[in-house]
């Protein structure tokens, strides 16, 4: 069985500090860099997913309901849409970059992009690279570059488990990956919503595991 790990949205806009910040996020960014530290080797791919944020309509909202719409928040290109800094990214192979135009949720939705590449002058008459430039027409999404590496089985960790840790999991599940979620390297908003989202992945068949059980 080939597994890869799923890191979900760890981004400057969603730990503290930013536009819409989950408490704990810049404290899973070091834990999940020790993780990787300790057990990259174990995976057969390290992927991140991030918000991209171009224009994804009522997505954004001036007056938002934090259910279905939200504050402006990881707009593509800027400091908040970027992977947070206490993440280490020296074991990712691949970024999935989602929500270019709409809401983005899952990681699923996501295609292979390098965000990296924006600003940087490019070609022969040096053409800076703008936001929508950095996933090309052709970019492979998430499901297609992990079924190209004979991934069967994925753990996902990150940020929040109540949104999008949640639609990337029941995603994952839906396209018949045997799905796992760390609960000690995952935050979520509500604890309502947390307790919710986990009854809806026991009856998706995704098992809810803590760092001891992995």
């Amino acid at each position: 069985m080939a597994e890869a790990l799923i890191i979900v949205d760890v981004q400057q806009d969603f730990c503290e500090g930013g536009a819409l910040a989950v408490e704990g996020g810049a404290r899973l960014a070091a834990e999940l860099s020790e993780f990787l530290e300790d057990h990259h080797a174990e995976y057969d791919a390290v992927v991140t997913t991030q918000d991209w944020h171009i224009d994804p309509g009522g997505h954004f909202s001036a007056a938002p309901d934090f259910d279905h719409t939200w504050p402006v928040h990881c707009v593509a290109g800027t400091p908040g849409a970027e992977l947070h800094e206490d993440l280490d990214t020296d074991y990712v192979e691949a970024r999935f970059l989602k929500g270019l135009y709409d809401d983005g949720y899952s990681g699923f939705e996501g295609r292979l992009g390098d965000p990296e590449r924006v600003g940087i002058l490019e070609g022969e008459k040096g053409i800076k690279v703008e936001p929508e430039d950095v996933v090309a027409p052709d970019a492979p999404d998430l499901d297609s570059w992990l079924q190209e590496r004979n991934i069967d089985s994925v753990v996902i960790v990150g940020i929040a488990t109540d949104h999008c840790v949640r639609a990337t999991a029941l995603d994952a599940a839906e396209n018949d990956y045997a799905v796992r979620v760390v609960t000690d390297l995952t935050v979520g908003v509500s604890p309502e919503k947390i307790a919710e989202t986990y009854q809806e992945f026991r009856d998706a068949d995704i098992q809810t595991v803590s760092l001891d059980e992995l």
